[in-house]
């Protein structure tokens, strides 16, 4: 199990904000289970929280509302579940709010992404009265049984309860919250209608999360055994994986870079977690999609330092790495392998700030990136020059900034991403293991308002905008400038790309530039049409310049062009189809 780092409990140490309203009652009165709930919601930094009301729900949002916590309605429960997922990202934790079965059946497909990809995400789910369940009436929005959901979510959180008894409501809240938090995966909380006012105590002392240590004697053991092969390595290198982003530790572990002079390397799901621009940078690995000169530098590496890295089939190629254990230093998940040897309960954290201090550093000459970073160019567009895929991530590459956060969508967006320089973690975020497609349009929601000094820039395909396109109208109503790039490619053009085309890639055209119309506020929101190199380097100006604007950029690519990662992947996802096929028959 991946565990916390000791960081990310700070907030709630410092963090924390009484109701200014209710400070007579928080020092001397009763609580009541709500506002326990809401108060330690807070205290733990929730100060947005995204759902979709139901009767179901109601008293304990006029609770809500009446809190320090924003109430951001959505469109609907899926979104508002990804909305959560984004703001949990960058915030340390998120919230979403629904009702029974409808709404808490809707929002499952977030929550599961959210748990495979070790994001905290807390549902709450109101639920039928206590009352009724005990006479087992039959109520709406019930599916079969009052357990179903809450045996459900059991297997996509880390702890889910219902509060039925308002005795025991302040500690399962804590637990739940606490295992949320320390664990960064999501939990659930079902609080039927009759327990909103029920009185509870009042909470005792802040809630803490405390990470867990490591043991003594294998950290060690272990840290003795890395820092020596480490060391007398010609050639190691440093492989920066998702559990740093997770875990806040880039700091620490950009510490331990500079402490040893190791080159470095990334992974697409932890693009940026350490500098892109820094003189250490090898690039990013992908297996055999990986730029050769980054393949092979990992690949030969005599003493590969792997630090939070989940070998995933995008993240490496479709598993088309080429590496050895023996030859390799695995530390995440709790545990650390080096080569045949095998240490448990090693936090990664521990193992970091351990290792740093006990390496030597080295020439920096004879350890350094075979091929150096190379600035960006200015993007000069073709005058009268049709718009092609390849062109167009030049350019938006060349316009993202420090004070942009990209979310790019499963498909050609996030196989074009890997060669984007961007240079703070925060700015980049991708949900490139669970895939869901649609993730970033209401994510973006969640990414505005965790980071309002912040533009959320969504590069997303049409198939996967018209799956949560009505989010963009709660961007809108929050007044959250985010930049849209739609690729208007006519259809699933991945699913074209891994497989021989058919009728179920085809979706409806819309003409997405138009979109901004249909809004009240469409003088916040603008709406540009791009077939051009020109035209694009005029919305991207336009776009940078109205910063108090959302600006929606649909691009129009011909011939369903794409970029280069997505015709790698569909050509490694081909050739892998007969073999796969015998597999299947054997």
């Amino acid at each position: 199990m991946i565990q916390p780092n000791e960081n990310n409990f700070k907030f709630v140490l410092i963090g924390i904000q009484l109701y200014d309203s209710k400070k007579n009652q928080l020092m001397n009165g009763n609580y009541t289970v709500s506002e326990y709930l809401l108060h330690r919601l807070k205290e733990i930094g929730i100060n947005h929280a995204f759902g979709v009301p139901g009767d179901y729900t109601l008293d304990f949002l006029d609770e809500l509302v009446k809190s320090p916590i924003e109430w951001v309605g959505t469109c609907n429960e899926l979104n508002a579940g990804y909305a959560a997922d984004g703001y949990a990202r960058l915030n340390g934790a998120g919230c979403a709010v629904v009702t029974y079965g409808v709404g808490g059946l809707s929002i499952l497909n977030a929550v599961a992404g959210a748990y495979a990809e070790h994001v905290p995400v807390i549902v709450i789910n109101g639920a039928p009265p206590a009352r009724r369940r005990e006479a087992g009436a039959m109520v709406h929005h019930l599916v079969s049984n009052y357990y179903l959901q809450l045996d459900i979510f059991k297997k996509i959180t880390i702890d889910a309860a219902i509060l039925t008894d308002p005795a025991t409501a302040p500690d399962e809240i804590d637990r739940v919250l606490r295992n949320c938090i320390s664990l960064k995966l999501p939990a659930y909380l079902e609080l039927p209608a009759d327990m909103t006012h029920a009185g509870c105590r009042k909470p005792e002392g802040i809630l803490k999360a405390i990470p867990p240590s490591s043991n003594p004697e294998s950290l060690a053991e272990c840290v003795a055994e890395a820092a020596e092969l480490i060391n007398k390595a010609e050639h190691p290198l440093i492989l920066a994986g998702i559990e740093l982003m997770r875990y806040n530790l880039g700091s620490e572990s950009l510490r331990l870079v500079e402490t040893s002079e190791v080159p470095f390397a990334t992974m697409l799901s932890s693009k940026s977690v350490l500098p892109e621009l820094h003189p250490q940078f090898v690039g990013m690995y992908q297996g055999g999609w990986s730029r050769p000169v980054v393949r092979q530098q990992v690949e030969e590496s005599d003493c590969l330092v792997s630090l939070g890295v989940w070998m995933t089939d995008l993240a490496t190629g479709l598993f088309s790495m080429n590496l050895d254990n023996r030859r390799m230093i695995t530390a995440g998940g709790g545990k650390v392998r080096i080569g045949s040897h095998f240490y448990q309960d090693i936090q990664l954290w521990d193992f970091i700030r351990e290792l740093t201090p006990k390496l030597e550093p080295r020439s920096y000459l004879a350890s350094h990136p075979a091929e150096s970073f190379a600035p960006q160019r200015p993007f000069v567009p073709e005058i009268s020059t049709k718009l092609t895929a390849a062109r167009l991530y030049e350019c938006l590459n060349f316009y993202l900034n420090d004070e942009m956060i990209l979310l790019a969508e499963p498909g050609d967006a996030f196989c074009a991403s890997p060669e984007f320089h961007i240079e703070e973690a925060e700015n980049f975020i991708v949900q490139d293991y669970y895939c869901s497609i649609g993730y970033c349009t209401p994510a973006a929601l969640g990414v505005s308002l965790a980071r309002p000094d912040k533009r959320s820039v969504v590069l997303t395909g049409d198939g996967a905008f018209q799956m949560t396109a009505q989010e963009v109208s709660t961007l809108a109503r929050q007044h959250c400038p985010a930049i849209f790039i739609l690729i208007n490619n006519d259809g699933y053009l991945i699913e074209r790309r891994l497989h021989q085309d058919g009728p179920y890639n085809d979706i409806q055209m819309w003409q997405y530039s138009k979109l901004p119309g249909v809004f009240d506020r469409s003088s916040f929101v603008t709406g540009l049409l791009v077939t051009t190199e020109e035209e694009l380097t005029a919305a991207m100006k336009l776009a940078i310049h109205e910063k108090d604007k959302l600006v929606f950029i649909e691009v129009l690519l011909p011939d369903r062009d794409c970029s280069k990662g997505l015709e790698r992947l569909g050509e490694s996802f081909r050739a892998a189809q007969p073999s796969q096929t015998l597999s299947q028959k054997a």
